[in-house]
């Protein structure tokens, strides 16, 4: 499925909800339904730097394909990131550098709805896999 198709999906997930505590608590769903990765992946080079809560990502790739997983101590943080995951695993170096933090943010949303500090924590995320998928 292609980024934007994903985005499309998530997009009409978070919008209906009106009342933007009701999108914080299906990001904290997202979060719980995600199992994250096992605690000897947590290390110092899987973790992403610039996010105030601790934060983890880690790649594979599979012929030309990125695939990620991640995992957080906060739920929030952890809900961000799954939609990261989702968003870019599966595709190509080129559809991953494309899409910047601030687009998926504006698109499923969520811009303005999280904190200034988890806003460049999800910009750091999305930096690490852009890094990762190069």
């Amino acid at each position: 499925m292609s980024i934007k198709k994903t985005l499309n999906e998530i997009e009409d997930l978070f919008d209906i909800f009106d009342d933007p505590k009701d999108k914080l608590s299906q990001l904290m769903d997202i979060a719980k339904d995600y199992d994250g990765i096992p605690e000897f992946q947590r290390t110092d080079q899987s973790k992403i730097p610039g996010c105030t809560s601790q934060a983890w990502i880690i790649s594979e790739k599979r012929d030309d394909n990125y695939f990620f997983a991640c995992d957080s101590d906060a739920l929030i943080v952890k809900g961000l990131l799954s939609l990261l995951c989702k968003i870019f695993s599966g595709q190509k170096s080129e559809e991953i550098l494309s899409i910047s933090h601030s687009d998926i943010l504006n698109s499923i949303g969520l811009s303005g709805l999280i904190t200034v500090q988890r806003t460049n924590g999800f910009a750091s995320a999305v930096k690490k896999i852009h890094e990762m998928s190069m």
